[in-house]
């Protein structure tokens, strides 16, 4: 009896060791600063192993390598169907080039609409089972989606599958913040552009190809297959990174062991789960609207993301009547994009973190840093733009409006990437809702800046529309500076209300 008393003595005692070692952080900050330490405050050890940014590299990169998977995953699912949408019109007896191209768009549609739930759901509850519900969505909605009836079924279904496929893409920003120091986010950060980026261009390659020799429906019941097995992995290795959701934890596990219901952490609060939902479902929109930095950079992304979906929706119709291609060769043209994307991944990835350390005097680490390949790289999109354009319109060799592509995919890899890190570093607490802001926004001008492209194109061309899209993103480039320039203090003006 003495010695089990004795046993849960020293259990009771190293709990409490436990508790205190965990705020030792806080009392050890300023020690002379006059005031008394919250000693029922928990935190992380400076070397605490559940913190997640001091897991090892394999366990960071378990975690990450899957949720940049899903990355290239759902938005593959975007554009795969763009080369074969003449085909879903057959079938359905329509021949309406604004369905077609809505066809393709309505799934980023999704993506505006669900970072509306999906950011702040992961900010109460965690990334993990947000990550796994939407998972699981992801793949009856594609399922669904291969037996559409009609054209009205398929837009409902791939809205739906836009949704669910929208919360690796909202929420991966976060999981970033959560695990990886800032000083190593830049390359991690283009690797999980790469996704995003990369998966609407392979998509169409794929999808070619398998909609002019199995039929359109195989896209999604391909789609399908792939997704039941990443939520598979997901289900198997991801764990839980934010750290409001593991402090949490940890307080109610000590809560328990030493009966100290006065225990919390620092990102406590006396709110009901439904008083916090709310609050952080206005929270993207609320970074919106009052952060100019959040508001301007999401404008642009937006402009550069609706040019990349018009650009889909248009190689279709150029490439089969101007060029003669097949539903197969049509898919190969997206490779000049693609190009763009990886020649900038591979130049922003190895090049961003080094550029920031250059810039930051004795260590002063300024968000705004993350934009410099902004400046130059903002001039890119009009440039390849009036190249794909002109030479469409002059119909010269096939190589040449594809090359011009390229130059587009590189400078939207310049605008993406900067400005996903600055997001990140700007706003590290509330890096889900800030991508859910931008995303938001950019998803919206990608689901209805297509369906501007036909009518576009039939009044002017592919020389003057084209053009008309490169002098609107040339009015844009300033802003790349203004916000280098003057964020920090726009940001200390402005900071944006969260609560």
């Amino acid at each position: 009896m003495i010695f089990s008393q004795s046993l849960a003595f020293d259990k009771l005692q190293g709990n409490i060791d436990f508790a205190a070692r965990s705020i030792d952080m806080d009392i050890e900050k300023d020690p002379k600063d006059g005031h008394t330490p919250d000693l029922d405050l928990i935190d992380w050890d400076e070397d605490d192993p559940d913190n997640p940014k001091n897991w090892s590299t394999t366990r960071i990169w378990s975690n990450l390598g899957i949720i940049s998977f899903l990355r290239l995953l759902t938005p593959l699912a975007s554009s795969m169907i763009a080369p074969v949408t003449n085909l879903i019109l057959n079938d359905f007896k329509s021949t309406d080039s604004t369905v077609g191209s809505f066809i393709v768009s309505i799934y980023i549609l999704g993506y505006a609409l669900g970072p509306l739930v999906i950011a702040p759901l992961s900010e109460i509850y965690g990334r993990r089972p947000v990550y796994h519900v939407n998972n699981v969505l992801f793949v009856l909605w594609s399922l669904v989606s291969g037996f559409a009836p009609n054209v009205g079924a398929l837009l409902a279904f791939r809205l739906l599958a836009g949704l669910a496929g929208s919360c690796p893409v909202t929420i991966g920003n976060g999981s970033i913040a959560d695990c990886v120091k800032k000083e190593k986010r830049g390359k991690v950060t283009a690797i999980f552009t790469a996704g995003p980026l990369l998966g609407p261009v392979i998509g169409p390659i794929a999808g070619g190809a398998l909609g002019q020799y199995v039929g359109w429906r195989w896209i999604f019941w391909v789609i399908t297959i792939v997704s039941a097995i990443s939520t598979t992995a997901s289900f198997t290795f991801l764990e839980e990174t934010y750290e409001p959701v593991l402090l949490e934890r940890r307080v109610a596990h000590l809560r328990t062991q030493i009966s100290n219901p006065n225990l919390h952490h620092r990102h406590s609060n006396t709110l009901t789960k439904s008083q916090v939902l709310t609050r952080a479902i206005r929270r993207p929109l609320a970074l919106l609207f009052t952060s100019p930095v959040v508001l301007l950079t999401s404008i642009y992304v937006g402009l550069v993301y609706g040019y990349i979906y018009l650009l889909f929706t248009s190689f279709t119709p150029l490439f089969t009547t101007t060029y003669n291609f097949t539903e197969t060769t049509t898919g190969l043209t997206y490779l000049g994009l693609g190009i763009g994307f990886a020649i900038g991944l591979l130049i922003l990835g190895k090049t961003s973190d080094r550029i920031v350390s250059h810039f930051s005097p004795a260590g002063e680490w300024k968000a705004e840093y993350r934009l410099l390949p902004l400046l130059p790289g903002s001039l890119l999109v009009p440039v390849g733009l009036l190249w794909y354009g002109w030479s469409a319109q002059a119909h010269v060799h096939w190589t040449m409006p594809i090359i011009g592509t390229g130059w587009v995919g590189l400078g939207t890899l310049a605008v993406f990437m900067p400005v996903q890190s600055y997001l990140i570093d700007a706003f590290p607490l509330w890096a889900a809702s800030a991508a859910a802001a931008n995303t938001i926004l950019r998803s919206l001008a990608g689901a209805f800046v297509p369906l501007a492209g036909p009518a576009l194109y039939r009044a002017l061309g592919q020389g003057w529309g084209n053009s008309l899209l490169a002098f609107m993103a040339l009015a844009f480039t300033p802003l790349s500076w203004i916000c280098f320039r003057f964020g920090g203090r726009i940001r200390e003006m402005w900071p944006g209300r969260v609560k």
